[in-house]
């Protein structure tokens, strides 16, 4: 793969681009298999992404003018870096940020400026569905272009017409936050329907969902088999998103719960429970270390699939007491997986496989399957 970017400095975001792709997983697999390296589980095959039109997401800056929006990064000294053709991203995202671009101008949003602290639009977050479809959302400083947005979408729509979902987030602190708390939907459609394994997942604006599809989906279908092989009759999905993990673990008269902090990712997770007619799977706002803590009692199978910091020391104490027979946890980074890891040692790993969610850099996915006293 090659990038114009990359190659003239503007963009390194994928520090990896200069390895051949074989090198990247080989890598991969060695950084993981050191890591847990004490505890020696079965290796699988790296599983292999696409290279090109992966990313089903673009978090843009947006500098420049309203004449001459630039759509991108920040380079270190503050200047925008324009990354519309960013190959990275799928194709409808590449053909949309052009024609967004353009909105800008239309609609008059002014860009913010960093260093002055002036201007308006921050970022705009893009994200296309398996189907072709396009959520926009718009994150503004303040509501005060919300009526100019309004009044031109209709045009936007017009030209853009896989746009099924938009927004505009209100995030009015000069920190370096992506999104604030508040949400203003523009359409009447509220959530974008990723389809992942033969489930219709619904996305809300400011639920998380993964960036790479294809790899999405390996990874669901990989918990689902591995799941069936020790067949548990409870599963609790802890951080379960929009419910990835829960509704395809889903199987017969299986009890399925999913927790999750975020209650826009549970509305979704719902949404898609009652679409699919999984009446066995329920969804729960709430912390999933705190919610483990609070039941007297463990199902047969966790879920964990936990941000960056790991589940940590309480929730994998926890594990460790309890009477689960088996964890799946799905981690994207291995170093505060081989923390939690050692901090149960009653539950050992019996399988691991290397999920290539983030090709061209040094980050993966890696699923685990522990079992208690394997």
């Amino acid at each position: 793969m090659t990038c114009s970017h990359f190659e003239a400095g503007r963009c390194r975001s994928c520090s990896w681009l200069g390895s051949p792709y074989g090198v990247q997983l080989a890598e991969k697999q060695r950084h993981v298999e050191q890591l847990l390296a004490d505890h020696d589980p079965t290796w699988l095959p790296p599983v292999a992404s696409a290279q090109l039109g992966l990313r089903n997401k673009a978090k843009m800056v947006v500098s420049g003018s309203v004449e001459e929006p630039v759509l991108g990064i920040l380079n270190p000294t503050g200047a925008g870096v324009d990354l519309r053709d960013c190959p990275l991203h799928t194709a409808g995202i590449q053909a949309a940020l052009p024609v967004l671009a353009e909105f800008v101008t239309r609609a008059s949003l002014t860009p913010y400026d960093v260093p002055g602290r002036r201007g308006e639009l921050k970022y705009l977050l893009v994200t296309e569905s398996p189907d072709r479809e396009l959520m926009v959302r718009f994150v503004l400083r303040s509501q005060e272009p919300v009526a100019r947005i309004r009044k031109h979408l209709p045009r936007l729509r017009e030209a853009l017409p896989a746009l099924v979902v938009a927004s505009v987030n209100l995030q009015p602190e000069h920190k370096a936050i992506l999104e604030g708390e508040r949400e203003l939907m523009l359409t009447e459609q509220e959530t974008l329907r990723m389809r992942v394994g033969g489930i219709d997942l619904h996305l809300r604006p400011q639920s998380f969902f993964q960036t790479n599809t294809a790899m999405a989906a390996e990874l669901y279908q990989r918990g689902r088999t591995w799941a069936a092989e020790v067949a548990p009759r409870s599963v609790w999905d802890l951080y379960s998103g929009v419910g990835g993990f829960a509704l395809h673990l889903a199987a017969g008269d299986r009890d399925v719960l999913g927790v999750e902090i975020s209650r826009e990712a549970v509305a979704s997770a719902e949404l898609s429970r009652d679409q699919a007619g999984l009446d066995g799977v329920r969804f729960e706002v709430g912390d999933a270390t705190a919610y483990a803590l609070g039941m007297p009692d463990a199902p047969d199978l966790v879920v964990v699939n936990p941000p960056r910091r790991g589940i940590g020391p309480e929730l994998s104490g926890w594990l460790e007491r309890s009477g689960v027979q088996h964890v799946l946890y799905s981690s994207c980074h291995a170093q505060t997986l081989a923390a939690d890891l050692t901090a149960m040692p009653s539950l050992r790993p019996v399988r691991g496989q290397v999920l290539d969610m983030f090709p061209n850099t040094s980050h993966y996915e890696v699923l685990v399957l522990l079992a208690r006293g394997g």
